[in-house]
């Protein structure tokens, strides 16, 4: 059990760590310290139900459809295959840099509806939570509502230290070399996970 919510916790973590839209988003608003908590509670939670679904609906439609299991399996070494490949790119080449944005302050349901948007409408999001989670859960028989745990846990540890660390991190990330080498861990990590897929 420890060790599925440990593996959960990994990917979940993983996954979500790579710098897109919504993570800049969030970070924007962690800058500017504007409807933080909102903005993090929304991403969580949505992440929270997609991860859920992923894992349970899996569980099920493995149960009926048993080839399904090492279609996924292998699909899901192949994206993290390729998905880590991108991001060692990116640390090869350099990292873009974000930046907190300027503006005046919006309302809370402008930041809400931006910050759904970007998680919902994020194609990215379905592939990482349903299919692979999903897919990965599958090693774990019988813990996978820790497997769950873990990688819903590691969405929350996320985002709230993204939004409330924001101004922290900012003279860290202010410079290249950081950003490369957060895409190198990520490429890293993503390739050693592949790998265990691959060996069942």
């Amino acid at each position: 059990m420890g060790e599925a919510f440990i593996q959960g916790f990994g990917l979940g973590f993983s996954l979500i760590l790579a710098i897109g839209a919504q993570n800049a988003f969030v970070l924007r608003q962690g800058l500017r310290e504007e409807h933080v908590l909102p903005v993090v509670l929304a991403c969580a939670l949505s992440d929270a139900l997609l991860i859920t679904a992923g894992v349970f609906a899996f569980s099920t439609l493995s149960d009926r459809l048993p080839a399904l299991v090492p279609l996924m399996r292998w699909g899901g070494a192949a994206f993290l295959l390729a998905y880590g490949a991108l991001s060692l790119r990116n640390a090869w080449r350099g990292g873009e840099a974000l930046e907190a944005g300027g503006g005046g302050a919006q309302s809370l349901r402008a930041v809400l509806a931006t910050t759904l948007a970007l998680t919902w409408l994020n194609p990215h999001v379905y592939l990482d939570t349903l299919a692979l989670i999903g897919s990965v859960s599958a090693g774990f028989p019988g813990h996978e509502s820790a497997f769950a745990t873990g990688a819903v846990s590691a969405s929350f540890v996320f985002f709230f230290a993204l939004g409330y660390g924001a101004r922290l991190l900012q003279p860290i990330f202010a410079r290249p070399l950081s950003w490369r080498l957060l895409d190198l861990a990520i490429g890293l990590v993503m390739w050693s996970i592949a790998a265990g897929l691959m060996q069942g």
